[in-house]
């Protein structure tokens, strides 16, 4: 028996047969060819064939996760259009090379290129180049690109898999995902996570591991390679103690969020489009904490219309009812990105022109939001949150734009509600002034995501620096404690809704800190209500 401990990303418990899948590379002979219009017509014919099934791929996808789903979608645009076409007919006709070659060449010299560079934006670029490049030359091979689990439920090991292979996959037939590469905010596990697939990262997978029988621990991020029959005994205990546990926690679907001693905790759900709706209902959640509105911006030719954005919200509204649904306005830029936004590269995205900075400097795209949601808010009980204040300048202008939505609304006749309003903490200098920021709205919400990044100067998404990325820093804890010291003095609530609010290792810590709700994604609602109801705060007031 060999254990290899790794990262967990979703917990869970997992036995069975291990299927390692290698991203095919091809060694593609160069061959050349006489007929150079025959090959650009069957690059085209692979090229258009290759648009149709990531068209479908969405539309089959798009359900699951309208996120991850639109990378489909970005990827098809770039066949469509784009340079990278356009080289590789000039490849093959200015070297008479065949076309998958071809593909393979422009693919290589491109990812040589940029190999180096850390940005979001081009990472994601280079990742697409990538996929669609194989797709290409699978189709000119004549092979198949789909992953075939096989007949049986399988432990899926890889060196590193994209949100695309993952949505190609059958899910009935994935047990768990181990993987080489990869972090617990990867899109790849943001993926198996809304899947609710137990899957471990950084864990040095072999190839040789295929087909041996293997324990995946989801909880202490372990995996036992060939377990003795003492492990397997003592993980099928824990498996049906698993699956018990799960029907235990749906008992809580409808319980109260309250802690031993009786305070009440706010407990929300996040969620990234509007077909998340169903799990929030499922599970129970008291609202709707984040929706990440990014999601009718992304994957697209041109901006939405303020009817399209209003349609939704309205819907969104009219779904929730009494319970609260907390829409952040646009947080585009950096790693969010489309063509038509047109956004100028940066040295550092991440750093640059993103969030609440984009909205104000585009505020024919702000206004159109906001006025879809307030027109919205007359259906329901709305608010609106903005992403990444940095200071009550920006504050004044928002103030400002808002005056004048409403304005013009009251003037024609259109009903709304004056709905409460809040702030994303999510960098150092807006912990610094949350007191002055808190008089601003009607509450805070912290997005340790954002914060942590901000505060280590650690790019959450670098491989290289997954060893020493810490969202537990006292650093980030004590700035969690400022914000709501600040919020409470000036008498607003605050919540968190980053990725550690889901940590059921922190709930206690950030109840006794005197976080008022938290927001997390629908899979996580119970095992954090449960942990709420075993808190118990002693002499806390509410």
């Amino acid at each position: 028996m060999e254990i290899y401990k790794g990262v967990s990303t979703f917990s869970g418990i997992a036995i069975g047969k291990i299927l390692y899948y290698s991203r095919g590379e091809y060694q593609i002979r160069q061959c050349l060819v006489s007929n150079i219009k025959k090959e650009i017509a069957d690059f085209q014919v692979a090229r258009k064939q290759a648009i149709r099934k990531l068209n479908e791929l969405y539309e089959a996808n798009r359900m699951l996760n309208e996120n991850e789903a639109k990378n489909f979608l970005r990827q098809a645009k770039l066949l469509e259009t784009g340079s990278f076409q356009n080289a590789i007919v000039s490849s093959i006709t200015n070297e008479k090379v065949n076309a998958a070659y071809a593909v393979m060449t422009n693919r290589d010299e491109l990812v040589d290129t940029f190999r180096n560079l850390q940005e979001p934006v081009i990472r994601k670029r280079i990742s697409d180049i990538q996929e669609i490049s194989a797709r290409l030359i699978q189709i000119l091979g004549g092979a198949s690109l789909r992953i075939n689990l096989g007949e049986e439920p399988v432990i899926l090991v890889a060196e590193s898999l994209s949100p695309t292979e993952i949505m190609e996959m059958d899910k009935d037939k994935l047990l768990a995902v181990v993987m080489h590469h990869g972090s617990t905010v990867s899109h790849a596990s943001i993926m198996t996570k809304t899947m609710e697939i137990p899957t471990i990262v950084d864990i040095p997978v072999d190839d040789e591991w295929d087909g041996m029988t293997a324990i995946v621990d989801g909880y202490t991020g372990t995996l036992y390679l060939n377990p003795d029959n003492e492990i397997r005994k003592e993980y099928q205990i824990r498996l049906e103690a698993d699956r018990k546990e799960k029907e235990e926690l749906l008992k809580l679907k409808n319980q109260k969020d309250v802690t031993a001693d009786g305070h009440n905790v706010g407990l929300y759900a996040n969620i990234g489009n509007m077909n998340d709706l169903s799990s929030v209902s499922f599970y129970g959640a008291s609202g709707i904490g984040l929706l990440r509105s990014e999601f009718q911006y992304l994957g697209r030719e041109n901006y939405p219309r303020e009817n399209e954005l209003y349609h939704a919200y309205k819907m969104l509204a009219e779904t929730m009812g009494d319970r609260l649904a907390v829409i952040r306005t646009a947080d585009l830029g950096a790693d969010k990105q489309a063509s038509y936004l047109n956004i100028p590269e940066e040295t550092n995205p991440i750093m640059g022109n993103r969030g609440i900075r984009l909205c104000l400097d585009r505020q024919k795209m702000f206004r159109a939001q906001l006025r879809a949601i307030y027109r919205a808010s007359a259906y329901g009980n709305l608010a609106i949150m903005y992403p990444m204040i940095d200071s009550e300048e920006e504050m004044d202008e928002i103030e400002k734009l808002t005056e004048e939505v409403k304005a013009g609304l009251r003037e024609k006749e259109i009903p709304f509600k004056d709905i409460m309003t809040s702030i994303m903490i999510e960098t150092p200098a807006a912990v610094m002034i949350s007191q002055e920021l808190a008089k601003r709205v009607d509450f805070l919400s912290i997005g340790t995501n954002d914060l942590t990044q901000y505060t280590l100067a650690m790019d959450r998404q670098n491989s290289l620096l997954k060893d020493k990325y810490n969202d537990h820093h006292p650093a980030v804890l004590r700035m969690i404690q400022m914000v709501v010291e600040a919020g409470h003095q000036e008498g607003k609530k605050v919540g968190i809704c980053g990725e550690i609010a889901a940590d059921t290792d922190l709930t206690e810590i950030f109840l006794k800190m005197g976080v008022d709700f938290l927001s997390v994604v629908p899979a996580c609602i119970l095992p954090v209500r449960k942990a709420i109801r075993e808190t118990n705060l002693g002499t806390i007031e509410d």
